[in-house]
């Protein structure tokens, strides 16, 4: 036998291996959300600031993306930390995510729908 002590693969505390994916799930959610809004101001950046080759306008649909974008990220973050700290209140916290993302995505809609009215 090996004097070498095994370390705990645990490092969750305990938590199920569905839990575990549902908080990567949140947080990936998250990144990908930060990643388009980033290559979408990016785009902007490059293409209409630096090299010039086209003339690129903040019109309303494209100021709804990069809301829409931001704030999604932020609100998957924020559950992804919220969850983490009360695990107890997960579906709780996931209902008024979800609510939370409708909502958001209803009020942008109509925000675009009516200054393009």
């Amino acid at each position: 036998m090996s004097k070498v002590k095994k370390k705990p693969t645990g490092l969750h505390g305990g938590l199920s291996e569905e839990e575990v994916k549902f908080e990567k799930i949140i947080q990936f959610s998250g990144w990908i959300f930060l990643i388009a809004l980033i290559l979408l101001m990016g785009a902007f950046f490059i293409f209409d600031s630096v090299l010039g080759l086209i003339e690129l306008e903040l019109n309303a649909s494209t100021f709804t993306l990069i809301i829409f974008f931001g704030t999604n990220s932020a609100i998957s973050f924020g559950l992804g930390t919220r969850i983490k700290k009360n695990r107890d209140q997960k579906k709780k916290l996931f209902f008024d995510w979800l609510m939370g993302e409708f909502l958001l995505g209803i009020i942008a809609i109509f925000a675009v729908a009516v200054y393009q009215w």
